[in-house]
């Protein structure tokens, strides 16, 4: 628990800033899918870290894959800021 909140907060402060990206690619249908191509359909990849990001055409925007991930971490922080 710990360990991952050092890994958050370490990744947020010194990660790839993912200047250099690819253009938005849309998979064919039949196409084999990533897990974050395979969220919407159309997805860009940093050329600087490799990382996947998901895009959504309909609210034009990047799509978090994990977004619980984080919530729960946060929650489990504040628990362990409060003594529990």
């Amino acid at each position: 628990m710990v360990i991952e909140l050092f890994q958050m907060a370490w990744s947020k402060i010194f990660s790839c800033r993912h200047k250099k990206c690819t253009p938005l690619i849309t998979c064919r249908k039949g196409q084999h899918r990533s897990q974050v191509a395979a969220i919407t359909g159309t997805y860009f990849v940093c050329l600087g870290c490799g990382k996947e990001f998901a895009y959504d055409w309909e609210n034009m925007r990047v799509i978090d894959p994990e977004p619980s991930r984080v919530k729960i971490l946060a929650e489990k922080a504040a628990q362990m800021y409060a003594g529990k």
